[in-house]
């Protein structure tokens, strides 16, 4: 039987190309036209150089008036905004849409060091208090930001950025995650279309009208700048009419904690919202008392680091959870291996807009945190929804993956994300977890427990790696004869128990043979992590399964279902529970050669809390499957595991 072939793909210029219909889209005929204009080919706006020359741009500040009143002054927060856009807005009266940018970034951070919360904590007890940070420094830039502007501003567009509240020269508190990270943004928006005020100074000063605006916006940026986009989303504020967040938290619960565990984003253990708080917080050090008192030691202290429950304080920081208010038409762009913002943070949210029949489109690729999609995607995507050209965007592919090591500008086109020829294949698990147990399609009549004891102090790369440990369980497939694709979210069912009340519950997808190396690249030339999960199991109760059969009724269900982690129980010592969860969502090509592992351990040093060591856990291996997402199904598993003469 010959080799699997992978599905070709085009660079995407080239498919865009392929989908323009008919001649190039200009807006303005400019022989026919005494003011300049932007310019359409292929469905993008051009470089036009009398737009180009930076030397003629307006640039001007100005003080946006919000909604709220977050510091508790009895005045209305005013955020601190500057624009850069073509000088044709101010000789010629032409009116331009705006790529907006805000961001608590700009003016500033703290160092990073030993001021986060001490993750040598017992589960179930409060933990020791944290060393003080040190105060953000004060440093405003003029003109705030420099970012987007080169892009966007010589294809027609002016450029607006924004400090984030309590941040820069922004009145107001940081919240993290609060209503203002979404209201003023909605008030940048609004001033844009005349509903709200602008001035000249933080206090007072003359009104500043945005006349030059047609009232068209899109947002877009990475990280917490792309987490602003979609908060402003939320409140459906009219005007913004695209979204292109890039890596964007839409979720601070599932942040920070996950399947009711306290959890820490890669790369930084023991932080917390209360820490992110501290190292973004950059106004003038004389206006941060009330803000600290009343925010970060007051409101912030219901995060809960005992239980990793939900609560009231996250649910006020849960975007995700508020995908009915959005009607801009959102690119969501992620990584597959970023382990700081996990991708579920974008998937779940392109499943429920999906449903809810708002224009979607995915980019999605293998790096680690961060990475926008290629300048042509979004610029389609901006001309058709801020300049409202007809220019075939809705007929393109709406997923594009960029697969295994391939260049990030030559994404792989799917109909839709995850792959639609992924289907749910159950794996069951055979004895021999200490050193390599086995992973098989077929079920077991066998009975078996096997254990393992939270060592603590071993890394999980250590214990993939490892040919036998007391400190995991290890399962894993045949060596593949074919590649095999996996698209979508893993789902593990276990059936577990613990001596103790309170217990870490990790589980990895690794491709073996284990080598160590980077894992932003993927797992294509190596073995290494294809995807992660982990899962409190004193919320087993919360963990039962259950999910709805339609897909969009499912997809709204799990942008929520985090709401269910309110109360857990502690486990009886020695008592079985079922837990089901989903990993992290992927898209991974496992090449011929290797085999797909199933790792299951207590605490993970990268990322949950560490509790003194020799907490067992034994697992019902009856109880216990894994169901992957493979692309073809059941019979492509089947004849990847085992070829058949041809």
């Amino acid at each position: 039987m010959p080799r699997s072939r992978r599905p070709s793909h085009l660079p995407l210029p080239g498919l865009l190309g392929l989908l323009v219909f008919g001649p190039a889209l200009p807006a303005h005929d400019l022989a026919a036209q005494q003011t300049v204009g932007p310019v359409f080919e292929d469905g993008q706006a051009q470089v036009v150089e009398a737009f180009a020359d930076s030397s003629r741009w307006i640039r001007e500040e100005l003080y946006v008036e919000t909604e709220f009143d977050s510091d508790g002054d009895g005045r209305l927060d005013r955020v601190r905004v500057a624009v850069v856009r073509p000088e044709q807005t101010e000789s010629e009266g032409l009116q331009v849409p705006v790529v907006y940018e805000s961001s608590p970034y700009y003016s500033g951070i703290s160092g990073v060091g030993p001021f986060f919360w001490d993750p040598r904590q017992e589960l179930g007890e409060e933990p020791t208090p944290r060393n003080p940070h040190p105060p953000a420094p004060h440093n405003p830039r003029p003109g705030i930001s420099r970012s987007h502007v080169g892009d966007w501003v010589p294809r027609g567009f002016a450029v607006v950025h924004s400090e984030a509240p309590g941040t820069g020269l922004s009145q107001g508190c940081p919240t993290i995650g609060g209503d203002p990270e979404a209201l003023a943004p909605k008030a940048v928006i609004d001033w844009l279309n005349g509903r709200a005020r602008g001035y000249t100074a933080a206090q007072g000063g003359d009104e500043v009208l945005a006349e030059w605006s047609t009232g068209k916006v899109g947002m877009t940026g990475t990280s917490y700048n792309g987490t602003i986009p979609f908060a402003a989303a939320t409140t459906g504020v009219e005007g913004l009419e695209a979204i292109i967040p890039v890596a964007p938290n839409t979720s601070y619960y599932r942040y920070y904690r996950s399947n009711g565990l306290v959890r820490s984003p890669g790369g930084y253990i023991g932080e917390d919202v209360d820490v992110l708080y501290d190292f973004i917080h950059s106004q003038p050090e004389d206006q941060r008392a009330w803000c600290n008192e009343n925010v970060r030691d007051g409101e912030m202290a219901a995060k809960d680091r005992a239980t990793g429950d939900f609560n009231d304080f996250w649910a006020g920081r849960d975007f995700m959870a508020r995908t009915e208010n959005v009607r801009a038409a959102t690119l969501m762009a992620h990584a597959f291996n970023d382990w700081n913002v996990m991708p579920e943070h974008s998937v779940l949210v392109y499943e429920a807009l999906k449903a809810q029949g708002v224009p979607t489109m995915a980019y999605f690729h293998q790096g680690g945190h961060g990475g926008p999609p290629p300048m042509e995607l979004m610029n389609r995507w901006f001309t058709r929804y801020l300049y409202d050209v007809d220019n075939g965007v809705e007929e393109l592919p709406r997923a594009w993956i960029v697969r295994g090591d391939d260049n990030r500008l030559e994404p792989t086109p799917y109909p839709d994300y995850p792959n639609p020829e992924a289907s749910g294949v159950t794996l069951h698990l055979r004895p021999g977890g200490n050193q390599k147990g086995v992973l098989s399609m077929e079920p077991s009549d066998e009975e078996a427990i096997e254990s393992l004891e939270d060592g603590v102090s071993s890394e999980a790369v250590a214990l993939a790696g490892a040919a036998e440990s007391d400190n995991r369980l290890l399962y894993a497939t045949p060596e593949l004869q074919d590649d095999l694709h996996l698209s979508g979210f893993t789902t593990v069912t276990l059936r577990v128990a613990a001596d103790a009340p309170y217990a870490n519950l990790s589980v990895y997808l690794v491709a073996l043979p284990w080598t160590e190396g980077d894992e932003d690249e993927g797992i294509q030339a190596q073995g290494g992590v294809i995807t992660r999960g982990w899962v409190d199991p004193s919320n087993a109760a919360a963990l039962d399964g259950e999910r709805p059969d339609d897909p969009g009724a499912r997809a709204l269900d799990r942008v929520v279902d985090h709401t269910r982690f309110t109360d857990g129980a502690p486990l009886e010592p020695g008592e079985f529970v079922e837990v089901t969860f989903e990993l992290q969502p992927d898209d991974q090509v496992i090449p011929a050669g290797q085999s797909v592992g199933l790792m299951i351990f207590s605490t993970d040093l990268d990322f949950t809390l560490q509790p003194e060591p020799g907490t067992t856990l034994s697992v019902d291996l009856g109880g216990t499957s894994i169901q992957l997402p493979v692309v073809g199904g059941e019979s492509a598993l089947r004849r990847v595991l085992r070829r058949t003469a041809s």
